[in-house]
């Protein structure tokens, strides 16, 4: 006996977003009839794997498949499975509330798209593709009863901020979407979502590699007499098993954006398949443009994995490190066990055999990009760069290609990145060292006193200015036997002419080292050509921006002191030694040591300490100069 009926309103965004769907245009409105089939599809995959794992699950998996049912006269198109249906409580809570579909962003992603083509492709992106069916329908009703349960539900909606819900006792397992259409456009046929021959051409375009048959209700002549029966419309082979030869380029970038969520095309498209032992097969992407959450902490990563083609998990982070989040794809092997957790398939050997040859091969992948197809290695590196470079911190196996696959920014070239193979090539005999400097941008870097010598003797230098560069750099060594070498941190021994009084420097640089306190040491520089003073770091001392990092993420850092090392040659630092050897006044020559400490720290990019203070010495002494 069926309850009495609910109504109930929807979550504030999903009445948004109910609003939009129905009162927008779009110029390709076939996107809804993609979103259920796919829902529907997913629905069978997961009745299949709770049937492995539960024996003692009441359901019938004897002919599990997707119909398509259209009513011309009606006016309504009926989508449906006989998959893993839903109970009450699943569709209030999937169906009644968007809470969890990035909904807020989907909205602001609309608002900001005054395209319609572009707009069209948002969805799916956020999970909301079961709205879409108020692009097309007036009124939509969905009949559903969970595999094992008695009783099913009804919920229906005109897509006007409320639903009505109701328990019936006599729903078929699964899920039927019917959707009452809207008033056919006479003008425009490309519409008529109860023609055959348009809903075979949707699901040829968008889901004809789904696994399960998508039948479609067909009206027959035959001696007069009309029947209708139902036919099989998708090849229901999976992409991935086909050979790469039959598939069109075409249906590769459909699959990448059904699975990514992606409405750019891939960048490339990487084919494994492994026979002996252990077998499986894997399709993966490259995309093409990084995604906006690609650095957060929240963002969904890993592959889909499906056991003999049998849905296991959207999002395996097992089979993909985190440097390679941006990848996606399916793997399919043949011997996993079904019933894994999701605890034990991070610890499958075979599991992580997969994922040390999937690795390999993407990385591969991108090694043969830069020699075949620079400009679309340069689009990947550009994108992903950054995080991949991550994997030089995590993954010690592989750090060698991750180094080969890598591009920085130089002083050789102002406009091209250089790779380190090609670095070391240009090496001048003798140089031991590949050298780099870190910082918030290249034009920060690039004005650094640092890089003085270093540009006065036409030595190249690496300009990294990503946050990961600050930390990779300190855990590895060298790059085919050339160690890292910061020319910021340590002294650097460029041969330069070390001035024959030197040593008349000792006192003054004693004297500077003791009285100012912001400094571990004073010393000479031979990175110094034209800048009077700047300010190094010992070999294993935090860099500034890394403190920042740090105390940004809440961390304690230990208060770091750097040495503040001097140009011999400049004017203001003779004219203090000459000062000091005369017994100047100690007051103004730490005044003048402090304007040196202030103006190395401003050279750099760096943050005075106490600016107001900076500022009042420096009017003074100015003052006194007139």
């Amino acid at each position: 006996m069926n309850t009495p009926v609910e109504t109930l309103e929807f979550q504030a965004e999903a009445r948004q977003l109910l609003q939009l769907m129905v009162h927008s245009i779009y110029s390709n409105k076939d996107t809804f009839l993609r979103e259920l089939i796919s829902n529907a599809s997913d629905a069978l995959d997961k009745l299949r794997l709770e049937t492995y794992r539960d024996k003692d699950l009441a359901a019938d998996t004897s002919d599990l498949r997707i119909e398509l049912v259209a009513d011309r006269v009606e006016r309504t198109l009926t989508v449906r499975d006989n998959g893993i249906g839903m109970s009450r409580d699943e569709v209030v809570a999937l169906i009644g509330t968007i809470a969890k579909s990035g909904t807020a962003e989907f909205l602001r992603k609309m608002k900001e798209s005054k395209d319609a083509a572009a707009s069209q492709d948002l969805i799916g992106q956020f999970g909301v593709g079961f709205y879409s069916s108020f692009m097309v329908a007036d009124h939509v009703t969905l009949l559903t009863r969970r595999a094992g349960e008695a009783a099913g539900t009804r919920w229906e909606s005109a897509g006007e901020g409320t639903y009505t819900i109701e328990t019936v006792e006599d729903a078929p397992q699964g899920t039927s979407v019917t959707l009452k259409l809207k008033p056919e456009d006479t003008e425009d046929h490309l519409y008529d979502y109860t023609a055959e021959w348009k809903l075979r051409e949707i699901v040829t375009r968008y889901s004809d590699f789904i696994t399960w048959p998508v039948r479609l209700e067909v009206e027959r002549t035959v001696e007069d007499k009309t029947t209708r029966e139902f036919e099989t419309v998708n090849s229901g082979k999976a992409l991935w098993a086909r050979s790469k030869d039959e598939v069109p380029a075409e249906e590769y970038t459909e699959f990448y954006k059904h699975i990514s969520r992606d409405w750019h095309d891939p960048l490339e498209t990487v084919h494994v398949k492994a026979e002996g032992t252990f077998e499986y097969q894997a399709l993966l992407f490259l995309p093409s443009k990084a995604p906006f959450d690609l650095f957060m902490r929240e963002r969904k990563r890993g592959v889909q994995l499906y056991v003999k083609r049998v849905f296991i998990m959207d999002d395996c982070e097992a089979l993909m490190p985190e440097y390679l989040r941006f990848v996606k794809g399916v793997v399919d092997a043949q011997d996993l066990s079904l019933n894994v957790s999701r605890e034990i398939l991070q610890q499958d050997r075979q599991i992580q055999l997969m994922r040390r040859r999937l690795v390999k091969r993407v990385l591969s992948t991108v090694k043969t990009m830069m020699a075949d197809a620079p400009e679309k290695y340069a689009t990947f590196w550009t994108e992903f760069g950054p995080a991949v470079k991550e994997g030089l911190l995590s993954d010690s196996e592989n750090r060698e290609t991750i180094l080969d696959i890598a591009s920085f920014a130089s002083t050789h070239d102002a406009e091209k990145p250089t790779t380190l193979a090609d670095y070391v090539e240009r090496l001048p005999e003798g140089q031991e060292h590949i050298y780099y400097m870190t910082g918030a941008s290249r034009a920060i870097v690039e004005s650094s006193p640092h890089l003085e010598a270093f540009r006065a003797k036409g030595l190249e230098v690496l300009i990294l200015t990503d946050a990961i560069d600050e930390m990779w750099v300190d855990s590895t060594d060298e790059y085919r036997g050339k160690k890292f070498q910061s020319v910021a941190k340590g002294e650097v021994d460029l041969d330069a002419d070390k001035p024959e009084e030197a040593g008349d420097f000792e006192p003054l640089l004693t004297w500077l080292s003791s009285n100012l306190d912001s400094v571990k040491q004073v010393r000479l520089s031979s990175r110094l050509t034209t800048s009077p003073a700047c300010l190094v770091g010992e070999a294993g001392d935090l860099t500034p921006t890394l403190e920042k990092m740090y105390r940004a993420m809440g961390q304690p850092v230990p208060e770091v002191k750097r040495v503040l090392e001097l140009n011999p040659s400049h004017a203001l630092v003779t004219g203090m030694r000459t000062a000091f050897a005369a017994g100047g006044h100690e007051t103004e020559l730490g005044e003048t040591a402090e304007l040196l400490y202030g103006m190395a720290l401003l050279a750099e990019g760096g943050d005075l300490p106490d600016p107001a203070k900076f500022t009042k010495v420096l009017a003074d002494r100015l003052a006194r100069s007139l």
